[in-house]
């Protein structure tokens, strides 16, 4: 990791020091919302994108012959393509900025998602979803540190995630749209629908500024100057009222980038928590979730309408789930909530795995309780993430944690193809056992971050 741009001065850290008061002493403004509304435009198609090949898949199931160890792989792939997407754009938003970060990864995202639509087989279809993961990849991650950089302490939890509902409702977005898109016109219409925030990308650029924090991190005062004062300005606009008084903060720390902020001292311990979240939570909710659609067609033979609709009512399950989180993380605090999902998850899928996976209803119940918890993992993971790594560091490790979802991705639905063969009920209770060993591991060594100033968590 490079120490380029660090700082080195007692003046300097002074700067730094300055940008987070006068960002802590910022209300929630109109400014805010709309910040989150662009950024969260291009995180609801980065979730649309994602879920898309779920939706394609019963259609091009009988159309293409695939058997179960290629539609796995076909929805593995993508995640290939997120796992590189995650660790390149975390180095690209360290060294070049959050802004440009999404850009790209947006702009990749679409146009690869214009390709899949014209793509004429499984081989070329193949290819385009794995470049089309690099963008996808890249995209979440790096937005939840951008929100996250200009969120003020008290409230954080909140403001953050229901930023990142938008990931949901792109997700429940993508189950409507597939149960009526597809039978009506086809399935490459749902690629070309993904194919849309090319043109936020364009503008993007010019309607957010770049993260003061980073900037001022990196040494560049006048541009950390300059878009500070832009939020100062339009905050003030917006409600109307003078700024409250700078009060003083606790004091950065003058160190350069390293690997020790994510292995050594206090931050190793973090690391493997976090890790741990990442991977438990995203094998749940992107081995079984992605799979459902197919499953419901192929193992219980359901016809496609009604498997598309049962794979809806799971997405709105999760989507309130992330609701809840939401509305209730800076009460409850960020372990207690995550042990209590595990513990949901792994209660719900090994009730399968006890009681029988004798009928598609049954597993829609328990299937939903287990995505309404795994949906609070999968979201509070992206709150939580960016709080455990100070400024210098903090898009490397949320893109290192994002590969970690990534390399949970691509295994979790290949193991359901290897699986499914020797009974639903196996298949459940290897996710659930995860589930529970997760459990244990946040409730004993997860840190506890609610409430507390960023610089404060990770000096």
């Amino acid at each position: 990791m490079s120490a380029t741009g660090s700082r080195s001065s007692t003046e300097d850290r002074a700067k730094v020091d300055d940008v987070v008061a006068r960002i802590e002493r910022l209300p929630l403004s109109l400014w805010h919302v709309r910040a989150r509304v662009i950024v969260g435009v291009a995180t609801f198609f980065d979730a649309f994108d994602g879920l898309a090949i779920s939706f394609v898949l019963p259609a091009l199931v009988p159309m293409w012959k695939l058997a179960p160890p290629q539609i796995g792989f076909m929805i593995s792939i993508g995640y290939v393509g997120q796992l590189i997407g995650a660790v390149l754009f975390g180095w690209v938003a360290q060294r070049f900025g959050r802004i440009k970060a999404l850009v790209w990864s947006v702009l990749v995202l679409a146009i690869m998602s214009l390709a899949c639509a014209f793509a004429w087989d499984y081989q070329s279809l193949l290819a385009c979803r794995a470049i089309q993961g690099i963008g996808l990849g890249g995209e979440v991650p790096i937005a939840a540190v951008y929100i996250s950089e200009i969120a003020r302490a008290k409230g954080r939890g909140r403001f953050v995630l229901l930023y990142e509902l938008i990931f949901p409702i792109g997700l429940v977005a993508a189950g409507f749209l597939g149960s009526w898109v597809v039978p009506a016109f086809g399935w490459q219409y749902m690629f070309v629908i993904g194919a849309l925030p090319a043109i936020l990308a364009v503008f993007m650029q010019r309607l957010l500024p770049e993260s003061p924090r980073w900037l001022a991190v990196q040494g560049r005062d006048g541009e950390a100057e300059a878009a500070l004062a832009y939020i100062e300005k339009e905050t003030a606009k917006a409600t109307g009222k003078p700024l409250p008084p700078v009060q003083p903060v606790i004091a950065t720390h003058d160190k350069p980038a390293s690997w020790s902020d994510l292995f050594g001292g206090r931050y190793l311990r973090r690391t493997l928590v976090a890790w741990t979240i990442w991977f438990a939570a995203f094998l749940v909710t992107f081995g079984l979730i992605v799979w459902v659609p197919t499953m419901y067609g192929t193992v219980f033979k359901l016809p496609l309408a009604q498997a598309l609709q049962y794979g809806l009512i799971t997405q709105i399950v999760g989507l309130l789930g992330t609701l809840t989180c939401a509305l209730t993380i800076d009460y409850v605090g960020r372990r207690p909530w995550f042990a209590l999902a595990f513990f949901g998850v792994a209660a719900a899928l090994c009730s399968l795995w006890l009681f029988g996976a004798g009928s598609a209803q049954r597993v829609l119940v328990m299937v939903c309780i287990a995505f309404f918890c795994s949906s609070v993992l999968s979201i509070g993971i992206y709150l939580y993430t960016p709080e455990l790594y100070p400024t210098r560091a903090r898009a490397i490790g949320v893109g290192a944690g994002g590969a970690w979802r990534n390399i949970a991705s691509m295994i979790g639905p290949t193991m359901i193809g290897m699986m499914i063969g020797g009974g639903l009920e196996n298949v459940f209770l290897a996710f659930g056992a995860v589930a529970a060993v997760a459990c244990i591991i946040v409730a004993v060594f997860a840190v506890e971050t609610k409430g507390r100033v960023l610089e404060e968590v990770s000096p």
